[in-house]
């Protein structure tokens, strides 16, 4: 599929989400936002609205929570913000399984090693001539990895609240951004576990065996892959 249906198809599921609202429940400490694309932080207080294209980073010490209630003031669901995090209030919301297929379907074509030019796929030749550098990749590399922290750790907020389809959506664009991070199976470890949850077991499990390969893993992260290898494995009648 081209990259622009992708695109098309995951703004039409968006478009059909209901309407919710995000409120500042509790903020206490360093706590900001910063609207749209600014770079503008600004001061967060209790009661506050928020908008989906806003992001919430809390400072050392910092804390927060921010519900997600229907337009009827019914309450959602709540996430809760330790200190030292970003997290993107587009993320803060539910996802169904389709919606998380689509957006899983366009992080792999940013993830590609190939390239989209004037809608056409465009392969690298795979010819490596002796004494060549390879192709570059198209992975841009973020070199402020103390805010790719941050959004890691916005991500554990959202896999503690419960917002699983977005927690591996985020972890897997953050660690696709940052490949510091991705080198590193305990964060690798995260989109896994939140595909899991999610339901996408399969999925899940092409992370988890992607991990599993991953040289010089530790007994205990090679332990709890394999188990959840094998257990992913037997719930689905595979056994392989």
């Amino acid at each position: 599929m081209k990259t622009t249906a992708v695109v098309m198809l995951v703004a039409a599921i968006a478009m059909r989400a209901p309407a919710a609202e995000l409120v500042v429940r509790q903020a206490q400490g360093d706590v900001s936002v910063r609207h749209g694309v600014t770079e503008t932080w600004n001061a967060v207080k209790a009661g506050d609205l928020l908008k989906p294209d806003d992001t919430m980073r809390t400072g050392k010490g910092g804390t927060a929570t921010v519900s997600l209630r229907d337009n009827d003031g019914r309450l959602r669901k709540s996430i809760s913000l330790p200190g030292e995090v970003i997290v993107e209030m587009s993320d803060v919301r539910d996802l169904t399984q389709e919606e998380l297929m689509l957006k899983l379907a366009m992080e792999r074509v940013r993830s590609s090693p190939y390239r989209w030019k004037e809608g056409e796929l465009t392969i690298p030749n795979a010819t490596v001539v002796h004494g060549t550098q390879p192709p570059a990749s198209p992975v841009r590399e973020e070199s402020d990895d103390g805010a790719g922290n941050l959004l890691l750790n916005g991500a554990r907020a959202l896999f503690a609240g419960g917002f699983y389809p977005t927690c591996a959506l985020r972890t897997m664009d953050v660690l696709r951004r940052y490949p510091a991070l991705g080198a590193d199976p305990e964060n690798r470890l995260l989109a896994a576990e939140a595909l899991e949850r999610a339901g996408l077991r399969s999925e899940a499990l092409t992370e988890y065996v992607s991990i599993a390969e991953t040289e010089g893993l530790s007994p205990a992260m090679r332990e709890k892959v394999d188990g959840r290898i094998a257990a992913l494995r037997k719930s689905d009648g595979s056994g392989r």
